[in-house]
Protein backbone atom coordinates (compact mmCIF):
# COMPACT_ATOMS: atom_id res chain seq x y z
CA UNK A 1 0.00 0.00 0.00
CA UNK A 2 2.53 2.13 0.74
CA UNK A 3 4.61 2.03 -2.75
CA UNK A 4 0.72 2.24 -4.05
CA UNK A 5 0.68 5.91 -2.59
CA UNK A 6 4.21 7.07 -2.90
CA UNK A 7 3.43 6.22 -7.02
CA UNK A 8 0.30 8.08 -6.72
CA UNK A 9 1.51 10.88 -5.22
CA UNK A 10 4.40 11.64 -7.79
CA UNK A 11 1.89 11.11 -10.25
CA UNK A 12 -0.52 14.29 -8.32
CA UNK A 13 3.00 16.46 -7.89
CA UNK A 14 4.04 15.77 -11.81
CA UNK A 15 0.46 16.47 -12.88
CA UNK A 16 0.33 20.15 -10.82
CA UNK A 17 3.40 21.06 -11.76
CA UNK A 18 2.80 20.35 -15.26
CA UNK A 19 -0.53 22.32 -14.62
CA UNK A 20 1.94 25.18 -13.19
CA UNK A 21 4.27 25.21 -15.95
CA UNK A 22 1.32 25.33 -18.70
CA UNK A 23 -0.25 28.41 -16.49
CA UNK A 24 3.40 29.65 -16.64
CA UNK A 25 3.36 29.59 -20.39
CA UNK A 26 0.35 30.73 -20.86
CA UNK A 27 0.77 33.77 -19.23
CA UNK A 28 3.65 34.52 -21.26
CA UNK A 29 2.24 33.97 -24.29
CA UNK A 30 -1.12 36.34 -23.53
CA UNK A 31 1.72 39.17 -22.16
CA UNK A 32 2.71 40.64 -25.96
CA UNK A 33 -1.07 40.42 -26.46
CA UNK A 34 -1.61 42.95 -24.11
CA UNK A 35 0.95 44.60 -24.49
CA UNK A 36 0.19 45.36 -28.14
CA UNK A 37 -3.23 46.08 -26.86
CA UNK A 38 -2.05 49.01 -25.14
CA UNK A 39 0.38 50.26 -27.77
CA UNK A 40 -1.34 52.30 -29.74
CA UNK A 41 -1.58 51.25 -33.70
CA UNK A 42 -2.26 52.85 -37.54
CA UNK A 43 -3.07 51.64 -40.38
CA UNK A 44 -0.50 53.74 -42.94
CA UNK A 45 -1.84 54.02 -47.06
CA UNK A 46 0.87 55.06 -49.57
CA UNK A 47 0.69 56.32 -52.97
CA UNK A 48 3.46 56.05 -54.99
CA UNK A 49 3.47 58.50 -58.23
CA UNK A 50 5.35 59.96 -61.07
CA UNK A 51 6.43 63.33 -60.28
CA UNK A 52 6.38 64.96 -63.56
CA UNK A 53 3.03 62.99 -65.13
CA UNK A 54 1.09 61.53 -61.70
CA UNK A 55 0.31 58.27 -62.84
CA UNK A 56 1.10 55.75 -60.52
CA UNK A 57 4.89 53.31 -60.01
CA UNK A 58 3.44 49.77 -60.00
CA UNK A 59 6.10 47.33 -57.80
CA UNK A 60 7.76 50.02 -55.89
CA UNK A 61 9.48 49.34 -52.99
CA UNK A 62 8.49 51.23 -49.57
CA UNK A 63 10.92 50.53 -46.64
CA UNK A 64 9.85 51.67 -43.52
CA UNK A 65 12.15 51.74 -40.70
CA UNK A 66 11.44 52.93 -36.84
CA UNK A 67 13.70 55.27 -35.65
CA UNK A 68 14.62 55.85 -31.99
CA UNK A 69 16.63 58.19 -29.97
CA UNK A 70 17.55 60.11 -33.73
CA UNK A 71 18.71 56.68 -34.94
CA UNK A 72 17.14 53.99 -37.33
CA UNK A 73 16.92 50.73 -36.28
CA UNK A 74 17.69 47.68 -38.02
CA UNK A 75 14.11 46.08 -37.96
CA UNK A 76 11.99 47.45 -40.88
CA UNK A 77 9.32 46.18 -43.05
CA UNK A 78 9.25 46.32 -46.75
CA UNK A 79 5.35 46.97 -48.66
CA UNK A 80 5.15 46.07 -52.33
CA UNK A 81 3.16 49.06 -54.52
CA UNK A 82 0.41 47.36 -56.64
CA UNK A 83 -0.44 48.06 -60.32
CA UNK A 84 -2.29 51.62 -59.16
CA UNK A 85 1.50 52.27 -56.88
CA UNK A 86 -0.41 51.84 -53.23
CA UNK A 87 0.16 49.71 -50.71
CA UNK A 88 -0.87 49.52 -46.82
CA UNK A 89 0.03 48.43 -43.63
CA UNK A 90 -2.12 47.91 -40.76
CA UNK A 91 -0.32 47.65 -37.32
CA UNK A 92 1.75 50.41 -37.68
CA UNK A 93 3.36 51.83 -33.89
CA UNK A 94 2.70 55.50 -33.38
CA UNK A 95 5.87 57.02 -33.31
CA UNK A 96 8.83 58.31 -35.55
CA UNK A 97 9.78 56.59 -39.17
CA UNK A 98 11.91 56.62 -41.77
CA UNK A 99 10.10 55.63 -45.16
CA UNK A 100 12.28 55.56 -48.24
CA UNK A 101 10.48 54.00 -51.58
CA UNK A 102 12.81 52.59 -54.39
CA UNK A 103 11.26 51.71 -57.98
CA UNK A 104 13.15 51.19 -61.10
CA UNK A 105 14.41 54.45 -63.09
CA UNK A 106 13.24 56.77 -60.45
CA UNK A 107 15.34 58.81 -57.82
CA UNK A 108 15.38 56.84 -54.57
CA UNK A 109 13.21 58.54 -52.07
CA UNK A 110 13.47 59.14 -48.49
CA UNK A 111 12.17 60.71 -45.30
CA UNK A 112 11.08 61.21 -41.69
CA UNK A 113 7.13 60.50 -40.65
CA UNK A 114 5.54 61.29 -37.63
CA UNK A 115 3.00 58.45 -36.85
CA UNK A 116 0.29 59.85 -34.52
CA UNK A 117 -3.05 58.82 -36.01
CA UNK A 118 -5.03 56.34 -36.39
CA UNK A 119 -5.07 56.34 -40.15
CA UNK A 120 -2.47 58.37 -41.99
CA UNK A 121 -1.90 58.54 -46.08
CA UNK A 122 1.34 59.17 -47.49
CA UNK A 123 1.62 60.41 -51.58
CA UNK A 124 4.84 60.43 -52.93
CA UNK A 125 6.16 61.39 -55.51
CA UNK A 126 9.01 59.88 -57.26
CA UNK A 127 11.11 62.30 -59.41
CA UNK A 128 13.55 61.01 -62.51
CA UNK A 129 17.13 61.06 -61.92
CA UNK A 130 19.29 63.80 -62.50
CA UNK A 131 22.78 64.38 -62.89
CA UNK A 132 24.59 64.13 -59.86
CA UNK A 133 27.03 67.36 -58.52
CA UNK A 134 31.13 66.63 -58.24
CA UNK A 135 33.39 69.04 -56.68
CA UNK A 136 35.98 66.50 -58.74
CA UNK A 137 34.42 66.91 -61.86
CA UNK A 138 36.77 69.14 -64.18
CA UNK A 139 34.84 71.85 -66.74
CA UNK A 140 36.50 72.94 -69.84
CA UNK A 141 37.35 76.09 -68.78
CA UNK A 142 39.67 75.30 -65.55
CA UNK A 143 41.48 72.53 -67.72
CA UNK A 144 42.79 75.84 -69.64
CA UNK A 145 45.63 77.52 -69.09
CA UNK A 146 45.28 81.15 -67.32
CA UNK A 147 46.98 82.99 -70.22
CA UNK A 148 45.83 80.90 -73.45
CA UNK A 149 42.76 83.34 -75.00
CA UNK A 150 39.63 81.86 -74.68
CA UNK A 151 37.79 80.02 -77.26
CA UNK A 152 34.84 82.47 -77.76
CA UNK A 153 37.22 85.88 -77.44
CA UNK A 154 37.54 87.84 -80.55
CA UNK A 155 41.47 87.27 -82.53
Amino acid sequence: MTRYRITRYRITRYSMTRRLAILALLALALSPALYAAAEKLSTVHFIVLKDASGKPVRNASVVLHPIEEGKQKRNGLELKADGEGKCSFDGLPYGRWRIQVLAHGLQTYGEDFDINKDDVEITIKLKTPQEQYSIYKQTPAADAPKDAPKPDAPK
